[in-house]
């Protein structure tokens, strides 16, 4: 009897909720038809679970899921914001938000303080990179994940906070109270003359207002001499496509098209074109790039290279061609959709991956080259489409080491430093300063107890080797020759540190740099043995050749 009324009462509430919320069924003569059907069995499939599933459910967790299986087969750009990650999202648009300017790192049961911005209220309140933070505002910090103990970090400007923090150099424990501020990354965190009067601007995203400091800092090099300029754009992924309009603006004249967009909907295709007087329209301009140049980057490095305004100089870019557009879909959430490509001066879209003609596996090819078409720039010279903006001087990427890798990445250089920095108290030269041998062998020392492995290519193609021989069974006649190399080709950590020895040493000296002179002083640092900037600013001081290479047409690959 009670199953019999329970069955009773889950029929008249499905019948209820049927009621309420089933859609009219949709008219199949409709262009919408299939849109309608879709979305009347997805409500019908997300009632059923929700009375009838054996489990309780969250029917909002449930929608997430498969709003975000469904975007994830049209490409990585367009995806779902919701209420609880708006704040992320503004937050890469603005690159501002209220905190105390820092980044933590998980060290041990506790959080440490990583790496303090300059100017914001972390480092003016002498918080240094190895300083332990183990209470907020009363609140013990231990074993809580870096994620939480960050989100407490962040508040309303103005707000007051107070932390429980063990100094590095002297070990005591001291309350620090701070008022947390606007925190507005930098898009330019470096700008200097390097060489012989050639202007250097570290360019690092595309937020709102980024052109500003960008302007700014061509102004600012102009003032001190600057003959020639270096833009450097390696690792940028893009962002607002306005500002980059607004960047390549400094560099040419008023009205000039920049970038047009083109998608389904014909009323939304627009045309960008520069509305401000430039800064200079003459001084020569080298633009770096590399494949982590994407968007806004390749917008303002592919128009330049086909105005024949700038020599580019670095690796291919990534190729992200596609536009997004957020749009509300309810309660504080957005979408963000791909709405259109982009086109640069010549015509030319640099999108490098054909998201709407997957293979059989579901995997995304690139552009075939029987697709790749050529396009003039306005002096005439040939570039091509399909692939990203290609460099008019290729200069290959140094690859971190493996080890360098592992070091980093475990952040056992920074840890290190922060004992170095505990017995070095004077103020290191940006330029001049050099660890000693004496230095280095005692990092050594520092790492005979510390996890670092790694696997390197050769680790990973010695083993396919291997396995490849044991499968074919010529393993028994060849063992002693597999073994001889592996014997000589597999790494060794030992061997390793002195091996690398120079470039292990540079991210030690950088990271020292950096205790002092904070993100600006360790760019400037870094471009000590940087090939590709070093070959931007050659270029940069020889005006005659960099004139020749914009007469030189790109090969296609």
């Amino acid at each position: 009897m009670k199953n019999a009324k329970r069955y009773a009462v889950i029929t008249i509430s499905s019948v209820a909720l049927f009621a309420m919320f089933s859609f009219t069924a949709p008219d199949k003569t409709s262009p919408n038809y299939n849109f309608a059907k879709s979305l009347d069995i997805f409500f019908n499939v997300l009632r059923e679970i929700n009375i009838f599933y054996v489990d309780s459910v969250k029917s909002e967790d449930l929608v997430k899921t498969g709003i975000n299986e469904m975007l994830s087969t049209l490409d990585p750009y367009t995806t779902y914001i919701p209420n609880e990650d708006m704040a992320d999202f503004e937050f890469m648009t603005t690159g501002q938000y209220g905190g105390m300017g820092a980044l933590i790192r998980k060290t041990g049961d506790y959080i440490e303080i990583s790496e303090p911005y300059e100017s914001f209220p972390a480092a003016k309140a002498g918080l240094v990179p190895g300083d332990l933070l183990i209470g907020i505002d009363g609140k013990t910090m231990k074993g809580v994940d870096v994620t939480k103990v960050s989100a407490m970090l962040k508040g309303k400007p103005g707000s007051k906070m107070n932390l429980r923090v063990v100094k590095l150099r002297s070990k005591d424990t001291a309350n620090v109270e701070i008022t947390r501020q606007v925190i507005r990354i930098p898009a330019v965190p470096f700008y200097g003359i390097v060489k012989d009067k050639v202007g250097y601007i570290r360019f690092t995203n595309f937020t709102t207002d980024c052109s500003k400091e960008v302007k700014e800092a061509l102004i600012s090099l102009k003032k001190q001499g600057a003959t020639s300029i270096v833009l450097d754009l390696r690792g940028n992924p893009g962002g607002l496509l306005n500002e980059a309009v607004k960047v390549v603006n400094l560099f040419v004249p008023r009205g000039q098209l920049v970038v047009s967009t083109k998608g389904k909907i014909k009323e939304f295709d627009a045309t960008y074109k520069t509305e401000a007087e430039p800064v200079d329209t003459s001084i020569p301009l080298v633009v770096l790039v590399n494949s982590g140049s994407a968007s806004a980057s390749e917008i303002v490095s592919g128009s330049l290279q086909d105005l024949d305004r700038a020599v580019v100089v670095g690796n291919r870019t990534f190729g992200k061609g596609l536009v997004q557009t957020t749009r509300p879909v309810g309660y504080n959430s957005q979408v963000k959709i791909t709405t259109a490509k982009y086109y640069i001066p010549s015509g030319r879209c640099i999108q490098a991956l054909d998201y709407s003609h997957r293979n059989a596996d579901g995997s995304v090819g690139t552009v075939p080259d029987s697709l790749i078409t050529a396009f003039k720039t306005k002096n005439g010279r040939t570039v091509y489409d399909g692939g990203g903006v290609m460099p008019d001087v290729k200069v290959d990427f140094e690859q971190m080491s493996k080890i360098g890798i592992s070091l980093v990445g475990r952040g056992l250089i920074g840890d290190y430093i922060n004992e170095y920095y505990v017995k070095h108290t004077d103020v290191p030269n940006i330029l001049g300063f050099k660890l000693t041998d004496a230095d280095y062998d005692d990092f050594v020392r520092f790492l005979e107890n510390k996890e670092y492995d790694y696997t390197t290519q050769t680790d990973v193609l010695l083993k396919q080797l291997e396995d490849a021989a044991k499968k074919d069974k010529y393993y028994a006649h060849a063992q002693g020759e597999i073994e001889q190399l592996k014997k000589q080709l597999s790494h060794d950590k030992k061997k390793d540190l002195v091996l690398f020895k120079d470039e292990i040493k540079s991210y030690l000296e950088d990271e020292f740099i950096g205790r002092y002179h904070y993100q600006r002083g360790k760019i400037e640092r870094s471009l000590i043995n940087d090939p590709q900037a070093q070959q931007a600013f050659k270029l940069a001081g020889d005006e005659k050749k960099a004139k020749e290479l914009l007469t030189q047409t790109q090969t296609k690959k």
